[in-house]
């Protein structure tokens, strides 16, 4: 290793002790992002109290993520990251649902329900029955796909923000499976536009931009099926005011979708509903799994 390195020849030097990365695509990630932080730091004359900054903002970021709240993946999206990943990595053909991103807010322990379950979990809203079918790329029903779904409440708040007010119980998130012509559905409350976390270390990446921390109303799916891609998506409400100015650039026209309200009376699922309540219904086509890809 050389000594009296300069600011020209430090980044050769760094990238030279990848060499012996056994998997050469760790070498190469680490290599390249050696590159670009340091090209980074060298461009913008990066100075010292300034990565002081940077070290102490990354350490309470990490200090405030949690398992039911994800301020690293909250960093991902609001820099645009995650998306470009997924704009990279989902190619799905001309026929997939588009995919979208994860979010912070999925837990893995979430309850599996049958279809046909109330899984707002007590929680006050508007009534909302959401129903789905799911496609292969010829147009036949798959049956026995596992669909993971969940949204916020009508304040725009998920369960994992509400754990004292729900008791840890888990609410408006669900497991189903699609029977043999395809499809899934349930009931809940109807989710509604709200702000990311800004309370946090992001937050103060939003103030300092002055930008917009609204999500407009969407609810999250993510599709699993033998034989096929993972799909990771939301559904967008077609009339939010948010729908140009998400905080997470993930809107895609392709998934914004009608959320319908209907006066009291027969609910899709034949129960009678005594107020007004909405409908939701989609279908999703998923693409063959890609030999190599990983799920």
């Amino acid at each position: 290793m050389s000594i009296d390195l300069t600011e020209d020849t430090i980044t050769k030097e760094v990238q030279s002790t990848f060499e012996g990365c056994r998997d050469g695509r760790t070498r190469e990630l680490f290599v390249e992002l050696v590159r670009h932080l340091h090209d980074f730091a060298r461009e913008t004359r990066l100075t010292g109290d300034e990565w002081f900054a940077a070290m102490d903002f990354l350490t309470r970021v990490g200090q405030v993520t949690t398992p039911t709240r994800q301020e690293y993946v909250l960093l991902s999206d609001i820099l645009g990251l995650s998306v470009l990943v997924d704009l990279i990595n989902e190619h799905h053909g001309p026929h997939a649902t588009d995919s979208t991103l994860l979010g912070p807010f999925f837990v893995d322990g979430r309850p599996s329900a049958p279809n046909g379950a109330d899984i707002s979990c007590g929680v006050p809203g508007t009534p909302m029955f959401v129903s789905g079918r799911v496609l292969g790329p010829d147009g036949a029903p798959l049956g026995g796909v596992k669909v993971d779904t969940w949204h916020s409440d009508g304040e725009g708040h998920y369960d994992v923000q509400q754990e004292d007010r729900l008791d840890g119980r888990p609410a408006m998130r669900a497991l189903l499976t699609t029977d043999d012509d395809g499809r899934f559905w349930y009931r809940s409350i109807a989710p509604r536009y709200y702000p990311v976390p800004v309370d946090g270390p992001c937050g103060e990446i939003m103030r300092a931009a002055d930008r917009s921390a609204m999500r407009p109303e969407h609810i999250h799916f993510w599709l699993h099926a033998d034989g096929y891609q993972p799909l990771i998506t939301m559904l967008f409400r077609r009339d939010d005011d948010y729908l140009e100015h998400d905080a997470v650039f993930a809107v895609k026209r392709s998934l914004v979708a009608d959320f319908v309200p209907h006066g009291p009376g027969t609910a899709p699922d034949g129960t009678e509903v005594g107020e007004p309540f909405q409908t939701v219904d989609w279908t999703f086509t998923l693409s063959p799994a890609t030999p190599g890809r990983r799920p």
